[in-house]
């Protein structure tokens, strides 16, 4: 059982793991060990053959994650001037280090292999906010608030705008980083960032909803369609073409398809195998 103290909590309930970043006091802000232990959370859900879905959260109702760990004195978890006092007391090589845990955790949701809901509630900023949109999903009551603060101080979310990009328009985009304005959870449904925007009240319900619903899929279909969506997503259009229908050939050969088909007919739910 892990510890009430440690940096991220993980559980399981049926085939669904919850990763908790568990720093409520700091907004749940990414410390390095918040990282490391993040990392080490999703190879453990990876390695997991009951588990089909992920669930990120941040501990407590203030906060998701609030972005880098700030550590410097007398500054807000969510101001990223902190963040750049904090960095320049580091060497190079261990600032250097720290920036590719951060992209790390990008790298290894993307390849997962299994789907990731962030559950939001009230601050996504900075590279929380980056972090949520490097999800599969994304549900958030409506009181949360997402953007990109740095500016304002000086600074630019580099590494986030990899998802960033990836989620939304280049000009509305461009509109978060230049302006480092917060939007609304609306909003980011809206503008298609999140896929829900519910009340407070209805947010564990929504999210358990919905990890049933796809863990109720199967779980080798799920990868297939995934991985294929991220190797797809940078593609030369004729390229993903050729590549997504060699997979559609691998798709159609999995025993999941020929099990799925035979259930329409014969009108009864599907029993997955996962294969």
């Amino acid at each position: 059982m892990a510890s009430e103290a440690a940096p991220v909590l993980y559980e399981v309930s049926g085939h669904v793991a919850r990763l908790t970043i568990n720093r409520p006091e700091a907004r749940n802000a990414l410390s390095q060990d918040v990282m490391e232990g993040l990392l080490a959370a999703l190879d453990r859900a990876a390695a997991d053959p009951e588990v089909r879905v992920l669930v990120l959260t941040g501990a407590g109702e203030k906060a998701f994650c609030a972005g880098g760990d700030l550590g410097g004195r007398g500054f807000k978890p969510d101001d990223p001037a902190g963040q750049a006092l904090r960095a320049m007391q580091k060497g190079f090589a261990e600032r250097h280090r720290d920036r590719r845990s951060f992209a790390d955790l990008f790298r290894r949701i993307n390849g997962l292999g299994k789907p990731v809901i962030a559950r939001v509630r009230g601050h996504c900023l900075a590279g929380g906010f980056g972090l949520a949109l490097g999800c599969d999903l994304v549900v958030a009551s409506d009181d949360s608030s997402f953007g990109t603060p740095e500016v304002r101080r000086g600074l630019m979310p580099m590494m986030i705008m990899a998802t960033i990009f990836r989620n939304v328009g280049r000009k509305k985009g461009m509109e978060l980083l230049l302006t480092g304005e917060r939007i609304s959870a609306a909003e980011a449904e809206r503008l298609g960032l999140i896929n829900y925007a519910v009340p407070a009240a209805q947010l564990d319900a929504k999210v358990d909803e919905l990890a049933a619903r796809v863990a109720s899929m199967s779980p080798a279909v799920v990868r297939l369609g995934r991985d294929a969506f991220y190797a797809m997503a940078d593609m030369a259009f004729d390229a993903a073409l050729e590549y997504l229908q060699a997979m559609l050939t691998v798709n159609l050969g999995t025993d999941d398809a020929a099990e799925g088909v035979r259930a329409f007919l014969e009108k009864r739910d599907p029993v997955w195998k996962g294969r």
